[in-house]
């Protein structure tokens, strides 16, 4: 007989299952507490896309903020975003085209940050610099020192930094770790993530001038200064490792992160990845046409000292003859536990005589996340100066793996990681790709 969540878990009490989900409940039901005498926060948006002002209009939802500046590269973007800011809250935001003037005229004392992955470092440490509490997209950084300096510089300023992993915060995913915690699936040996679809072989699409009102080469930044192609922006820049790290650097990311926060491990102490592109082709980069260069297959093996887990992805063959294409199985002594996306949580018992235990997602449609609980667990960690759900050091060591991950990739070998020391060892060509060069003149962040 399927059950809900925890009330079926193993080892969990009844008076546990309704503690648990009362206090799952409560959170998501707790009002946002005013700014001090009705004031509002004065927020900032860099990155003014779809996906920043997914997390804009949660700020402006929330009833405690006040946007007061617009960040885009893009002329039509950054007007098409404000004019969008006004109607929905009668906010007037000025506009700006680099971040660097916003931050000196604007004084936002909070800065939501949804740039492609290469801009995250350099902006958040400016923004915290500046007096402003982060809301940073997930992962932390292009590289792992971009990462570690953002948790330095949150570190020193003492400023609350969310990341956008909003999947700690889901109410399924919150229930599916407690219930993986509470040895539901008895002693896990082995855990596999998984985010598979569609497509076939991609076809190079011409290079042209960037489109009226935009600062190119302000949206390249500390990346090399490719020629503008429309498979990059808008949206296409995930699949560019210039500017972001592929399908491990940002769907691995949050299945990364669910292991992290079920294991008591911290760290994995080895790493090894293998992949390519045997479908969509040998990335094609010359003055007059690109493709992407990101993987289309890959399958990257994380060694614990208690258990190994795996990431796989592929961009071809469809999930038909599978029960789902994107989650993460946890493999234990009591039978298989999948956590899953839109299809919440299941747990198949080893014994085939007992019933899948299930319970459904809760999400916010239409895009099926949970940024209204995440950005009230901001504002309530900014109220109270206590660490948020998401904060920035875990979220780098979430991230770390991601990008060791593709560095394995591109060495073609395993590596040895210390995590406390953030160092892999004996190995000083791997050690190299913990940060890479700039484009001048930026300057990449100091670490120490």
């Amino acid at each position: 007989m399927k059950s809900k969540a925890l009330l079926a878990a193993p080892g969990v009490t009844r008076r546990q299952c309704i503690k648990n989900a009362a206090a799952i409940a409560a959170f998501a039901a707790v009002p946002i507490l005013r700014a001090e005498s009705g004031r509002k926060y004065r927020v900032a948006l860099i990155g003014s896309g779809w996906w920043g002002m997914n997390i804009l209009r949660e700020a402006m939802a929330s009833g405690v903020c006040k946007v007061v500046a617009m960040c885009d590269p893009s002329q039509q973007t950054r007007d098409i975003a404000t004019g969008q800011v006004t109607d929905a809250s009668g906010d007037q935001p000025k506009k700006f085209e680099d971040f660097r003037e916003l931050l000196e005229q604007a004084k936002p004392e909070i800065v939501i940050i949804a740039t492609p992955d290469h801009w995250h470092s350099l902006i958040t440490i400016a923004s915290l610099r500046a007096g402003a509490h982060v809301f940073v997209e997930k992962p932390t950084g292009h590289t792992v020192m971009e990462s570690r300096a953002m948790v330095n510089t949150a570190n020193a300023t003492g400023k609350i930094v969310q990341v956008g992993l909003h999947r700690r915060i889901g109410p399924h995913h919150v229930s599916g770790l407690q219930f993986l915690r509470s040895g539901g699936a008895g002693d896990i040996g082995m855990v596999r993530m998984f985010v598979n679809s569609r497509g076939g072989r991609e076809r190079p699409s011409p290079n042209s001038e960037p489109p009226e009102g935009m600062n190119w080469d302000l949206y390249c930044g500390p990346s090399p200064l490719r020629p503008f192609n429309g498979k990059i922006h808008p949206g296409g820049w995930r699949n560019f490792l210039d500017f972001a790290n592929g399908t491990l650097g940002d769907w691995g990311v949050h299945w990364l992160d669910q292991v992290l926060r079920w294991t008591e491990e911290k760290h994995p102490k080895r790493i090894y990845s293998t992949g390519g592109r045997p479908v969509q082709g040998k990335p094609i980069h010359t003055p007059s046409e690109q493709t992407s260069d990101a993987p289309d297959s890959q399958v990257a093996v994380y060694e614990f000292e208690s258990f190994t887990a795996t990431w796989e992805h592929r961009k071809f063959a469809g999930t038909g003859s599978e029960k789902t294409g994107v989650g993460c199985y946890f493999y234990g002594t009591k039978g298989t536990f999948h956590m899953g996306w839109r299809d919440g949580w299941t747990f198949y018992p080893a014994d085939d005589k007992n019933s899948p235990t299930h319970e459904a997602s809760q999400l916010q449609e239409p895009d099926g996340h949970n940024l209204t609980l995440l950005w009230k667990d901001f504002i309530k960690s900014i109220q109270d100066g206590k660490k948020p759900v998401a904060d920035v050091e875990s979220a780098h060591r979430s991230t770390s793996l991601s990008l060791l991950g593709m560095l394995s990739l591109k060495l073609g070998r395993s590596i040895r990681w210390d995590g406390e020391k953030e160092q892999i060892l004996n190995d000083p060509e791997a050690n190299r790709l913990l940060s890479r060069p700039y484009r001048a003149p930026w300057v990449y962040p100091t670490v120490s």
